[in-house]
């Protein structure tokens, strides 16, 4: 395995000249980039890392007991895993090391492939490339299926841009395709709590792991899930992988003689997080206000949203004409708001730009006054 490097400048670098655009606005900016939370962490998930704060020794890279186990709980809760063994939970530090390090604790190298969604986020990619496997794009499972080169195959569900969900069904020819090569399948669930339309609201988003995918069996399978978004807790770096267990047995191995560690304060503080659902369905009513008062002045600006059945971000484009997502970004810097170009989510997306719900209740207020009433951007052309 020898590992590539990567010397392409970091997407959001690209966005610094309409950041400084937009900061020019009378009423100040308004960014609905990247993504990150902007609530207070829950109190007692404060709490319970202050109560762990004295931690002189080393955590484990498997984590605690005590903590693998309210994560088997909460996929049998949330999830729709029963009977997760415990010791096929590994917490990482953030979901976006996994993401990033996957191709290569795996040992993919030149003549693999990686399969990725079409329009998807890019660190998939990034991780293929720095080990050196090949990246292709692909939503059609029969474009792939069958290529003894496929080694990791990605899934997004709810998608980091679009918000698009797969259903159990899509989810189960994955899983089949994959085994028939002897690939892996990861999925990238982090944003499964937070979903708008139905049936995804009431039924909830499909797991990888659930028994209406793959049965009982998880051999090749790995779920990818972070706190982030549901408790904010992006400042924690409290994410957890779940799956076959001699893969996470594998990956396990690695990151004992890596160092790859979640802090133990952090560890005790995922357990609460877990275990305490009332925090997580604040922050949903929270982001589904905003929600509902972006999509409402987006709509009345003659922008069309698509997909965004769940997750946190809204995937637009004009309702009327055509765009390029730059465009976009510029006409909605104009208007003092930032947000996230298609561009950086793969070839087939320079038509759509990307809007985050992670803004206070004031600057989403502001940013639909702006764009109800602005004379710049789609309804003026």
């Amino acid at each position: 395995m020898g590992f590539a490097p990567l010397d392409e400048p970091y997407p959001w670098d690209q966005l610094a000249p309409f950041v400084e655009r937009a900061r020019t606005h009378p009423g100040g900016l308004v960014d609905l980039s990247i993504g990150t939370p902007v609530d207070p962490t829950p109190a007692v998930v404060q709490e319970a890392l202050r109560d762990a704060a004295d931690a002189p020794g080393y955590p484990t890279a498997h984590g605690t007991p005590e903590l693998r186990a309210a994560i088997s709980d909460w996929f049998a809760r949330r999830r729709g895993v029963a009977g997760l063994d415990p010791g096929a939970v590994l917490p990482t530090v953030g979901s976006k090391e996994l993401v990033a390090l996957l191709p290569a604790l795996l040992g993919l190298g030149p003549g693999d492939v990686v399969i990725a969604p079409e329009v998807a986020y890019p660190t998939y990619a990034v991780g293929a490339r720095v080990a050196g496997a090949q990246v292709r794009r692909s939503d059609d499972v029969a474009g792939w299926a069958g290529d003894e080169a496929v080694a990791l195959v990605w899934v997004n569900s709810p998608s980091n841009p679009t918000g698009g969900v797969h259903s159990a069904a899509h989810l189960r020819q994955v899983v089949t395709a994959a085994r028939a090569v002897g690939a892996v399948v990861a999925s990238d669930e982090c944003y499964a709590e937070l979903a708008w339309s139905q049936p995804w609201a009431s039924d909830g988003v499909p797991c990888l792991l659930s028994e209406e995918v793959c049965g009982a069996d998880h051999t090749g399978l790995l779920s990818l899930y972070s706190l982030s978004k549901q408790s904010n807790l992006a400042g924690y770096r409290a994410a957890f992988a779940a799956g076959d267990p001699d893969l996470i047995g594998r990956l396990l191995l690695l990151r004992r003689h890596l160092g790859m560690m979640v802090p133990a304060p952090v560890q005790a503080a995922m357990i609460t997080a877990l275990g305490d659902e009332a925090h997580t369905r604040t922050q949903r009513e929270v982001y589904h206000t905003r929600r509902e008062i972006l999509i409402s002045a987006l709509t009345r600006a003659g922008y069309a949203v698509d997909h965004s059945e769940a997750g946190l971000y809204l995937w637009i484009r004009p309702a009327q004409g055509r765009q390029t997502c730059w465009e976009m970004v510029a006409d909605f810097a104009d208007r003092g708001i930032v947000v996230g170009p298609g561009a950086f989510y793969g070839p087939s997306a320079t038509d759509h730009v990307r809007i985050a719900l992670t803004a206070t209740d004031e600057r989403v207020a502001a940013a639909a006054h702006r764009l109800t009433t602005g004379s710049s951007g789609p309804e003026a052309l």
